[in-house]
């Protein structure tokens, strides 16, 4: 696959994985008790993890290139 292609295809993956994660980590965040400092360490762990999950997709979009 031409690497336009592919860009084009990972982008398009990283919108729907951004729409799927940010409804999961407020449908979860609705299920949590009533407690700041829950809330505050939840949406700290949830708000930094989203890029790990990305990270292989976008070594496939650059073509597998090491830097």
């Amino acid at each position: 696959m031409p690497p336009p292609a592919r860009r084009a295809v990972a982008a398009l993956g990283i919108v729907v994985f951004l729409a799927v994660y940010v409804w999961a980590a407020i449908f979860v965040a609705d299920r949590l008790p009533d407690a700041a400092w829950i809330d505050a360490l939840y949406f700290l762990v949830v708000g930094t993890a989203w890029g790990v999950p990305l990270l292989p997709l976008l070594k496939w979009a650059e073509g597998g290139r090491k830097d």
